[in-house]
């Protein structure tokens, strides 16, 4: 009877282990993907190599000032078939990149492409 009840508490504890990560995933309304906006010359502020989805978060000059965007971007399995390492960007570096609009107006978005100080453009989605 004890093999029984031990067996199915690791049933469930694998189970509810498993459900963990995919309800921290989430919908990808939230980004305008009828419409591709182009930055150019932001500055990088911090590159997070993250999952389920890293992040790039630039600085962009604008008539306001300095506007920070954080820009989301794929898991760091399909970045680095992409070409993307840890150590991709730094912070400071100069970049252009083309990215999906947040929907409810504020800055940032889905990073599409990015331009490297090098010359190199990878592809985030």
């Amino acid at each position: 009877m004890r093999t029984s009840r031990e067996f199915v508490l690791a049933v469930v504890l694998s189970v509810a282990g498993a459900v963990g990560p995919a309800a921290a995933h989430h919908s990808f309304a939230m980004f305008d993907q009828t419409k591709i906006l182009q930055v150019n010359g932001a500055t990088v502020k911090q590159f997070q190599w993250t999952n389920p989805h890293s992040f790039v978060v630039v600085d962009v000059k604008d008539a306001n000032g300095v506007t920070s965007y954080t820009l989301e971007c794929n898991s760091t399995n399909l970045m680095t078939h992409a070409g993307w390492k840890y150590s991709s960007l730094k912070a400071g570096d100069k970049v252009d990149f083309f990215y999906y609009p947040l929907r409810d107006g504020r800055p940032g978005g889905m990073l599409k492409t990015i331009k490297l100080p090098n010359g190199t453009t990878l592809k985030a989605w």
